[in-house]
């Protein structure tokens, strides 16, 4: 079998698939043609960040099997696209965390010590010691933005620098949070006592332009800002008045909202107080190796063994049991991340019960699907089908599972309870026919929804009018309603409605939505695709 190695990659990968008996062809820097027209060739494709895998390459991808991304991210992968050809779609989550965490601490002391700024200046041949007089990091406070894997590894390092650590997370237990000897706080109050601020979450819609022009007008004067983990967090037109103006002192990046970056499509780059670096935060020795080390085996063993390790798209089940439990991977997946969407809190508690003729299947393989589900909109590319699980463990979630024959309306129904702090919540799915997942209870509320796609839900008051108002207001903005499903609850006068859209809403239209009468609460839910 062949593999082809497209990007950068440590030797030790290329190593470990000849090694294997596999043959490996290392061809970098190749143009979307070239790769389309080779790609038939191959049953591995091994990638970083350069190469773009497309619907349009996957199409032309007669004999590819598997593609495997050494590293985290996999924005450049038209995972749908795989999934529809039963291509397996891997990455190397765990290879770069701590690498990414010290790149923030390293700025942090670059920050504070006026490193770059000191060098750019003897370089000139100056000698400028009282202009560039900086500050201890002892006893200081450091706020995160994202307690996750990146950001408790972080705080370790923080504190052992004797750091106060306190953190913003809306979906991190309180109680995990101070086993890690750092305060959970909201946003603004982190924004307000912080000396120190760095980012560590990626980038979804709900952390788009998390740090603004509001969150840095509640900062110190003193504050400096570091964001190492995703371009577009932080809102850098925000940032560069906050900069220029005095707001904050002093500030540093190593991702951008546009990459390659330049001083002519950021601004920022002009600003003395400002320092960066080309996104270096998993560009280490010892990261490259890892990452290197983890998608060569991974691939080797799947097209030598049929194992599946780190696999985005597909949970590592005999095809036996994937004819079983397949359709209700899909249900799974799609409720898990309705549940991480509509939740308030942190998440301490998962209940699963398996009704029906359900009960009598293999459904460990369901569950994993749905913590998958759960941590995506999140944590994105970071969770997959095998360490979701552990996730679940590391955030202090109690996972229960329980199964009954008795399914009063269903030959199979999947019941899901998910307890936060702030309250709880229950959604109840089933499958149509072969492969038709539906949501069939929202709480109180029944129904018969697609739970897929991008999707608005509507929680209202059941008066006359609201539906005719809604659909008006979202076909002004040019929102496409595909379809609409309405549970009411008559004891109480309420209603809920889920819409399937073609384009998922904005925010500014979301708030045109909240506003309207009779409109108790909207919100944006962007679920799993159909596949």
């Amino acid at each position: 079998m062949k593999v082809l190695i497209s990007d950068n990659l440590a030797p030790v990968g290329e190593k470990i698939l000849r090694d294997a008996g596999l043959e490996v062809d290392v061809r970098t820097g190749l143009s979307p043609e070239e790769l389309k027209k080779i790609i038939p060739a191959y049953q591995g494709l091994v990638i970083r960040s350069a190469s773009k895998v497309t619907a349009e390459i996957i199409e032309a991808a007669e004999n590819l099997k598997v593609v495997g991304r050494a590293g985290i991210g996999l924005d450049n992968v038209d995972v749908p696209a795989a999934s529809k050809k039963g291509i397996i779609v891997m990455n190397a989550p765990d290879g770069n965390a701590t690498t990414a965490a010290e790149h923030a601490i390293a700025m942090i002391m670059a920050l504070t010590r006026n490193i770059p700024q000191a060098t750019a200046s003897m370089k000139e041949g100056k000698w400028e010691k009282k202009k560039f007089q900086g500050h201890e990091v002892t006893g200081k406070t450091v706020g995160i933005v994202g307690i996750g894997r990146i950001g408790r590894i972080f705080a370790e390092r923080a504190q052992g620098l004797r750091m106060k650590v306190i953190a913003y997370d809306p979906h991190m237990p309180k109680e995990q949070v101070e086993k890690i000897g750092a305060e959970l706080v909201g946003l603004d109050e982190l924004c307000r006592r912080a000396d120190y601020i760095s980012v560590h979450v990626p980038l979804t819609p709900d952390t788009k332009h998390l740090v603004g022009a509001a969150q840095f007008k509640l900062m110190k004067k003193e504050a400096l800002f570091v964001d190492c983990a995703r371009g577009g967090v932080v809102d850098e037109a925000a940032l560069y008045e906050a900069l220029k103006s005095g707001t904050i002192r002093g500030a540093g990046l190593d991702v951008f909202e546009v990459e390659p970056t330049t001083q002519e499509n950021c601004p920022l780059l002009s600003l003395d107080n400002f320092i960066c670096t080309p996104h270096l935060g998993a560009s280490t020795a010892e990261a490259q190796e890892n990452v290197a080390v983890a998608i060569a085996e991974q691939i080797a063993n799947y097209l030598l063994h049929g194992s599946v390790v780190n696999a985005v798209n597909v949970p590592s089940v005999s095809g036996e049991v994937m004819a079983q439990v397949g359709p209700y991977l899909n249900l799974a997946e799609m409720m898990g991340a309705m549940h991480m969407q509509i939740a308030k809190g942190g998440v301490e508690e998962i209940n699963i019960e398996y009704c029906g003729d359900l009960a009598e299947t293999t459904t460990s393989p369901i569950t994993v699907a749905l913590l998958k589900g759960l941590f995506t909109p999140i944590l994105k590319d970071a969770v997959n089908y095998v360490n979701a699980p552990l996730v679940a463990k590391e955030r202090g979630i109690r996972v229960v599972e329980s199964k009954t024959d008795q399914s009063d309306d269903f030959l199979n129904l999947l019941v899901v309870k998910v307890k936060t702090s702030a309250g709880e919540n229950v959604l109840a799915g089933t499958v149509f026919g072969r492969k038709e997942p539906r949501l069939v209870r929202f709480n109180t509320f029944r129904l018969e929804a697609l739970p897929s796609g991008p999707m608005l839900f509507v929680h209202n008051n059941d008066v006359p009018g609201v539906i005719g108002r809604l659909g008006i207001t979202l076909g002004e903005a040019g929102i496409n309603i595909a379809r609409m499903t309405v549970g009411r609850e008559q004891e109480s006068n309420r209603n809920v409605i889920l819409l399937n859209t073609d384009t998922l809403v904005s925010k500014e239209l979301l708030q045109k939505v909240q506003a309207l009468e009779h409109i108790n609460e909207a919100m944006i839910l962007d679920l799993p695709a159909l596949s």
